[in-house]
């Protein structure tokens, strides 16, 4: 199974966002709209973004917290292929979010982010259907020199059934460490965003996912 190269869009305007999007179509699988870029601009410019890159795959990462059903529903009927839930959140509301992803035909994923027993929450996530783990160091736990690895390493050796996904100031000189653990997506915001060239940096990214193909998974 290959190796997916996601782009988060984060703190990037709308329009600098398909731009950039459109450049780098030959080396990403999955386009992202993140937290921040939702908040900034709604369902109008996830609708946009599906009907601009029809045959890509696309996240919304709401970080649903409440509400499962309802603000799943939201992001699916506007395109959204995978919606992101917190694993930190009360079961009831994965469950919710992992039964609208069924009536649509559709991904979760779980965000590991502040999650402090990642073994037992994996175990669970799990049993709840969510299609995908994602190891979550967010940024300002970058700026206290956290980074994901040392989670992607217990949850590769915990996920039994799940995918695995990793997102965390990685770039073209860390990702070789990490795919080393074998993640099924590689989550790249920054690294790529605020590149001096990144088409260039995106294609880095792609050859180093390529080089290390195929893996037993």
């Amino acid at each position: 199974m290959k190796t997916k190269l996601q782009l988060a869009l984060d703190d990037i305007t709308w329009s600098d966002a398909l731009r950039l999007t459109d450049k780098l179509q030959s080396s990403i699988d999955i386009v992202e709209l993140g937290t921040p870029f939702i908040m900034e601009y709604g369902m109008e410019a996830v609708r946009s973004f599906r009907k601009h890159f029809p045959d890509k795959e696309l996240l919304c990462d709401g970080k649903i917290m409440d509400a499962g059903s309802y603000e799943a529903k939201l992001l699916y009927e506007a395109g959204a292929d995978y919606v992101t839930v917190l694993a930190v959140t009360d079961d009831r509301t994965v469950a919710d979010v992992t039964a609208c992803a069924g009536e649509y035909g559709k991904k979760v994923v779980a965000d590991m982010i502040c999650v402090s027993d990642l073994g037992l929450r994996t175990e669970r996530m799990e049993a709840l259907g969510v299609d995908i783990i994602a190891v979550h160091t967010g940024v300002d736990q970058q700026a206290a020199g956290r980074t994901p690895l040392d989670d992607l390493k217990t949850i590769r050796s915990c996920a039994k059934c799940a995918s695995v996904a990793v997102a965390g100031g990685i770039n073209a000189a860390a990702i070789g460490d990490y795919l080393e653990y074998r993640p099924e997506i590689v989550i790249v915001g920054s690294g790529i965003i605020h590149a001096k060239d990144p088409v260039k940096e995106a294609g880095k990214l792609a050859r180093q996912i390529s080089r290390n193909q195929p893996y037993d998974f």
